[in-house]
């Protein structure tokens, strides 16, 4: 009866935990998005932007050459391409585990995200920055940053699977940080790289841990309804076979 109760109380501990960091989140990306639209955010992004460039040459990145390659080493992480084989990849692994209905939520989390992050750059339309050369190819809008967005949600979303899978602190620590790192690390590449604007790359952090964080609380409610398979579920079946095979003594 008293593990139920501390069961419970985590639960909504957890359920309070993500309500407030999705309000947090809303109201961040809409205080920005107003900012942006009202032009209040125009000097301190060219200050920021200009703070990686060469000040007697607009078009050479500080830093050697090869921090420049290593830049765009790290905005790949971002990419298309590298998020969509993490993802089929940590979805293939799902599957291979016995929980393909998670697999599914999965992709369709990722996925939803997505399309979110193309409707904010076409419903925001705001322009690439001009101030300095783009040190990588874009094809849309820049606001918000479409690589910090998906980095944040992917990976977080990652992290928190397979948190659920260790049960040590360390461990959960470790995976949340390296999520964390990795986010910062490609946004600060692409202000670096002259893509984007610094406001494009926060507002892409925020709506990115928005959705990862809506997901989550999602999957979560749909795994205590049984709708999704849940935590351990294959190790408890496996051990009730064992247990049902084990010869009498």
């Amino acid at each position: 009866m008293v593990a139920r109760y501390h069961d419970i109380k985590n639960i909504d501990l957890l359920t309070l935990s993500g309500l407030l960091l999705l309000a947090a989140c809303l109201w961040a990306f809409v205080e920005l998005a107003g900012l942006v639209i009202d032009g209040g955010t125009a000097g301190v992004d060219k200050q920021l932007l200009l703070m990686f460039r060469s000040a007697e040459d607009l078009s050479d990145p500080i830093g050697a050459h090869w921090v420049e390659e290593l830049m765009r080493d790290v905005t790949g992480l971002g990419g298309v391409g590298i998020l969509t084989f993490f993802t089929i990849m940590s979805a293939a692994y799902l599957v291979i585990i016995k929980k393909s209905k998670m697999a599914i939520f999965v992709i369709v989390a990722i996925a939803t995200g997505t399309l979110l992050s193309f409707a904010l750059k076409y419903g925001f339309d705001r322009p690439r920055p001009d101030l300095v050369p783009h040190g990588s190819y874009v094809y849309t809008h820049s606001f918000p940053s479409g690589h910090s967005l998906m980095s944040a949600l992917v990976y977080f979303t990652l992290a928190s699977l397979l948190a659920r899978v260790d049960s040590r602190r360390r461990v959960k620590i470790f995976l949340f940080f390296m999520a964390s790192l990795l986010t910062v690390s490609i946004g600060i590449s692409r202000v670096y790289l002259g893509v984007h604007w610094p406001s494009d790359v926060v507002a892409g952090w925020t709506a990115g841990v928005f959705w990862a964080t809506l997901s989550f609380m999602v999957a979560s409610r749909m795994q205590s309804s049984g709708n999704i398979e849940q935590e351990g579920e294959e190790v408890s079946a496996e051990r009730l076979g064992e247990a049902t095979n084990a010869p009498d003594k």
